[in-house]
């Protein structure tokens, strides 16, 4: 058999692939790294590619899905991305010449590394990870390559520009849906198969996240402009948890009739993947016998495309009040009990010092308080503007999506993103951070969401209208690599900034100058001391916090005395601002322990005190 024969297999019939791996490992109680089996238990990956072979599987796939470097580091198994990889060609191609059955073919898979997940790599490297195993499996003598389980949708496209480049071997494409008929980004099903097509794959299609109902609706949703062989890997069905372990649906007839349904939609290559085992792909088997593919309808009109309802908030956004003049923005932390009295009497206070909006922190040091979009709700009814802060410790994707709906529903469009602190440092060590992206990988989501488009890719119907600030840390040793950090959150969606609390006048001039080149402005931080204890806790205790010698000193000279200590605090945040204004137009006033007072006084000071109009160059900032 020759690489020929494949690709004249893949256009010319329909092609029974296997089913599933890891799952039927993960069955047998192997719960660690599937692919490092190949190694240290043969037999188990040798026995499972007997088995989809006798039931009826023409191409079987490597067991290298999530062999390349950047998965096996998880494992420490980085050094032994070639051996894994060559051992899971030899296994596979053992059990082809083994099983006595001509035109069955070995193809090498590759898995996608680019999620949602917050320790996503750059494309660069993820690209330089892909391109190595795709190296490694051709030497090994695959007959060709099957790329599955990509979310994102460059990272396919790019994987299978770079393949072709290296190899002529048949190259499968799968991607995996964010939801019916589109992937993550907005982008429609048929227009990425069509891209796929046109970079050089030769038959391109779906796998993974989806069963049979969910993934044939996809399909017959497709309008292709040519004649594109499609390939089809659904899961046995949505996951259920039973005694700790996922489980999937045993239903092989169900299969037998939704594999005719994909034939008849013009699919040429059917397999399985999670959940799925040898009797699924027997049971598409028996679909399969003897069918020759059904050639689909070519779309010769461009797809109609749904109109986006967009509002437009009258007000300028807190992003547009910084561009023009001083603006002060003042963090006052939602309480930790249910007597919110003071905190609507301290919020209102700032208000009317002159304050142009009020943050609210999202659960600050991972310690529970009373929900801040309630909060801002009910301020929003006093005329008080909000700045919402959110954080990704605390919801998932689902959880996040629906709290950035129920936002927009509200109003309330103002936003500072953060990923959070742990959990483990606040109220409840024993409670778990969920962390499923970082703020800089939820920035473009919510930058999509101001598109129309959920985090799945589906249409939101009406786009939502969401100004987004991020977190600066100027209080490092190394202040360039943070402005670094700061460029790509610019490029994620970030609107402007709010730094950390800054203690020394010095510093204003020098984070000016390394920032100065962003297109964004920066809000600085100003916080006033309250007691030496303070200082001291802030300084040793609270991460990203750094208060000078001079600073601490003059909080301790004030003692025990607790009136000469706020005032010593107070004065020294006074001073601060004036310098601060010195360079920025974005004042960011955090109120300590609802000492609200404070800043009321702080604002009022800075209102009194007005400094001339900024330069044009420094106005940005």
């Amino acid at each position: 058999m020759s690489r020929l024969d494949l690709k004249k297999q893949l256009t010319s019939s329909v092609t029974v692939a296997d089913g599933a791996m890891g799952t039927v490992l993960y069955e047998a109680g192997y719960d660690l790294c599937f692919e490092e089996l190949n190694v240290s238990k043969p037999e188990e990956i040798y026995t499972i590619h007997q088995a989809y072979i006798e039931a009826g599987a023409t191409i079987i796939q490597t067991n290298s899905y999530a062999a390349n470097v950047q998965k096996l580091k998880r494992y420490g198994l980085q050094e032994s991305v070639g051996v894994i990889n060559q051992a899971s060609v030899r296994l596979a191609r053992k059990a082809v010449q083994n099983s006595g059955k001509k035109h069955v073919f070995v193809v090498g898979t590759v898995g996608g590394i680019q999620g949602f997940q917050s320790e996503q790599l750059d494309h660069k490297e993820s690209m330089q990870a892909l391109v190595e195993q795709v190296d490694l499996l051709v030497q090994e003598g695959v007959d060709g390559l099957l790329f599955e389980t990509f979310y994102d949708f460059m990272e396919i496209k790019q994987l299978v520009i770079e393949a072709r480049k290296r190899t002529n071997l048949p190259i499968i494409a799968n991607v995996s849906l964010g939801d019916i008929g589109v992937l993550k980004g907005g982008i429609r099903l048929s227009d990425a198969l069509t891209e796929l097509y046109e970079a050089g794959a030769d038959v391109t299609g779906l796998n993974c996240r989806m069963g049979p109902y969910h993934m044939l609706r996809s399909i017959e949703e497709l309008e292709l402009p040519y004649d594109i062989p499609l390939a089809c890997y659904p899961n046995a069905s949505l996951p259920g948890y039973r005694d700790g372990r996922f489980v999937y649906a045993s239903n092989t007839d169900y299969f037998t009739s939704m594999s005719e349904r994909f034939i008849n939609e013009g699919v040429h290559l059917i397999g399985g993947c999670c959940g799925t085992t040898p009797a699924h792909i027997k049971a598409i088997k028996e679909a399969a016998s003897g069918r020759t593919p059904v050639k689909r309808n070519i779309r010769l009109q461009p797809l109609k495309t749904e109109t986006i309802e967009r509002f437009h908030e009258q007000r300028p956004s807190i992003k547009d009040l910084v561009e023009e003049k001083q603006t002060i923005i003042v963090e006052l932390d939602p309480p930790k009990k249910l007597h919110i009295d003071p905190f609507i009497e301290g919020a209102k206070a700032i208000r009317d010092a002159g304050a142009d909006a009020l943050t609210l922190a999202d659960n600050s040091l991972a310690s529970p308080r009373i929900d801040n979009q309630t909060l801002a709700m009910l301020l929003k009814e006093e005329g008080i503007r909000s700045l919402v802060h959110l954080t990704c410790r605390d919801r998932n994707l689902i959880g996040l999506q629906s709290h950035l709906m129920g936002l927009d529903l509200a109003e309330l469009n103002d936003l500072l993103v953060i990923t959070g602190d742990p959990s483990k440092i606040g109220d409840f060590p024993g409670a778990t951070s969920v962390y499923d992206v970082s703020s800089t990988k939820l920035l473009p989501l919510i930058k999509q969401m101001n598109e129309g488009i959920s985090f799945s890719g589906k249409s939101l119907g009406k786009a939502t209208n969401f100004t987004t600030a991020a977190a600066f840390n100027p209080n490092v040793k190394h202040l360039d690599k943070a402005v670094r950090r700061l460029e790509k959150k610019i490029e994620a969606g970030a609107n402007y900034f709010l730094t950390q609390p800054i203690f020394d006048e010095g510093q204003f001039e020098e984070i000016y100058e390394a920032t100065k080149h962003l297109s964004v402005p920066i809000f600085v931080g100003i916080m006033p001391l309250t007691s030496s204890r303070n200082a001291e806790f802030l300084h040793n205790e609270v991460p990203g916090i750094s208060l000078s010698a001079d600073t601490r000193a003059r909080m301790a000279r004030a003692g025990e005395d607790k009136v000469k200590a706020e005032q010593e605090g107070l004065a020294m945040a006074k001073s601060l601002a004036d310098a601060a204004a010195t360079y920025f137009n974005g004042l960011y006033l955090i109120t300590p322990f609802l000492r609200y007072q404070l800043t009321v006084e702080l604002t009022r000071y800075l209102r009194a005190h007005t400094t001339a109009p900024l330069s044009k160059e420094r106005k940005l900032q």
